[in-house]
């Protein structure tokens, strides 16, 4: 699974200033407004927080991946963003988080992609080494390239 194919350095947000969760998923979502891809950003945006409310993507230690197929966009989409003093996300374990993955894909197709990338996210993110480094790393190239590596963890 090569997520970093999809990730680029300027759909990740080092230092978010968001305070809540409705915030940080606005702040991560606009930085794919005017992606290629993104058809209606204001439904994309409706529909991530919609998906929200049916269920929180806070999956616990200090993660989210708020996520949504969606009508508004014609190919799978990603975006990261860090909140390095944490929020509330309403996690399942009701910890802080300060991961952020944000995500949307067409919603009749490449559904089978989407959800193999969906694991593989959260099968990794359920690494503690590399979790840390993903709070630490200074520039957006560094997380990919920490992507790039992950296969060694």
């Amino acid at each position: 699974m090569k997520l970093e194919s999809y990730l680029r350095e300027d759909k990740v947000l080092l230092d978010l200033k968001a305070e809540n969760k409705e915030e940080a998923i606005k702040e991560i979502a606009l930085v794919l407004k005017d992606s290629k891809g993104v058809l209606d950003f204001d439904q994309f945006f409706t529909d991530i927080l919609d998906r929200e409310k049916l269920k929180t993507t806070g999956i616990g230690k200090g993660i989210a991946i708020p996520h949504a197929r969606s009508e508004s966009v014609d190919r799978f989409l990603i975006a990261f963003g860090r909140v390095r003093q944490g929020i509330d996300f309403d996690s399942l374990d009701n910890k802080p988080t300060k991961l952020i993955f944000l995500m949307g894909t067409p919603k009749n197709k490449e559904v089978g992609s989407y959800l193999k990338i969906l694991a593989y996210l959260t099968r990794l993110l359920d690494k503690e080494y590399f979790r840390n480094v993903l709070l630490e790393v200074e520039r957006p190239k560094d997380v990919i390239e920490e992507f790039r590596r992950a296969k060694k963890y």
